[in-house]
């Protein structure tokens, strides 16, 4: 049986920091990034691609605000924003995957999903927003949208001056229509799903499927992924080639190879940045956890020379129950 990998595209793999964000620019980035998973189809893998969203969506939401002030257009809420962002982006990256096949001579389907992920609507983090999204207000701006809409604001840091508007991101609990990916990426279709980690959704007394507004980690929500569907490996890539304790510190130091209780012990230490790194180490962490082979964090120009990237890896003795049933309830 051919292995299952499932690559998570950083948002560089789309949009770089000194871009304007043209299409010109995304497509070229997104070619390029392609590029770099070829070997894995020359060497029989079948994919699941997941992807970033956020310049994105911010763009989105920033233009839903000038909409709205200019015109009087009605803002879009944020999980048609992230749904939006799936379908585009999902299509400039079949189009340019397509273009790369062809390139190559390889002959593959590929399918872009609009992804909903159930998430709890009692989670703390609806307690507690963190994630900044949209265009910087004034402290008047957002007090007035703060009173008109309810939507809460935290200041910026010291470099820039103004208030974002922050939303919760939960946990996801569960990806929906694994099943679907799952099959028809074992069946040799390269499935695009997942984009910008999912539409978030939850349920209601009744049942009913209702919107949360909500942005969900995109690497954990790929992790998740990874496992509902029994993938054997879980890359993660980003725009550095390997894992630092310290990174750009006094003590900087590449950890290459890490097995799953010395990574939480890293983690716990808080030698990733909580902004950066430490979401991607615990999305492998997650993947290792539940049963995956490998996870590999690196940038795309690396994936191809298997020297480069850090790999997570259990290395547990599997008539170890003991350590079996702690690293499921972590």
């Amino acid at each position: 049986m051919s292995k299952l990998a499932v690559i998570a595209l950083g948002g560089n793999a789309l949009l770089r920091d000194n871009q304007a964000g043209t299409i010109e620019e995304q497509e070229a980035n997104t070619t390029e990034t392609l590029e770099n998973i070829i070997f894995l189809l020359n060497e029989g893998y079948n994919l699941v691609l997941t992807h970033g969203n956020g310049p994105q969506v911010g763009n989105i939401v920033m233009q839903n605000d000038a909409g709205e002030q200019m015109y009087d257009i009605p803002q879009m809420p944020l999980d048609i924003c992230v749904a939006s962002t799936q379908g585009s982006i999902g299509y400039m990256i079949e189009r340019c995957l397509r273009n790369v096949l062809r390139k190559h001579g390889i002959q593959r389907n590929v399918l872009s999903l609009i992804s909903t992920v159930e998430v709890n609507p009692d989670d703390e983090a609806f307690n507690n927003p963190t994630k900044r999204t949209g265009r910087i207000y004034s402290k008047e701006q957002a007090e007035k949208l703060a009173e008109s809409k309810g939507w809460i604001f935290k200041e910026e840091n010291k470099q820039t001056t103004g208030f974002r508007r922050v939303v919760p991101s939960p946990q996801p609990i569960h990806i929906m229509n694994w099943e679907v990916i799952e099959r028809n990426a074992r069946a040799g279709t390269i499935v695009i799903a997942t984009g910008g980690g999912g539409v978030p959704v939850y349920f209601d007394r009744e049942g009913n499927m209702r919107p949360s507004e909500a942005v969900i980690d995109k690497d954990l929500a790929s992790s998740m992924l990874a496992s509902q569907i029994k993938a054997n490996e879980f890359y993660i890539l980003t725009d550095v080639a390997y894992v630092y304790a310290d990174y750009k510190g006094a003590n900087q130091k590449i950890l290459e190879f890490l097995d799953y209780d010395d990574a939480v012990k890293y983690l716990d230490k808080g030698i990733f940045g909580e902004g950066s790194m430490a979401p991607k180490i615990k999305a492998a962490l997650h993947f290792v956890g539940h049963g995956g082979e490998v996870s590999v964090i690196t940038e795309a120009g690396k994936l191809e020379d298997k020297t480069y990237g850090s790999k997570i890896t259990m290395e547990y003795d599997p008539n170890d129950l003991e350590r079996q049933k702690k690293r499921v309830e972590n």
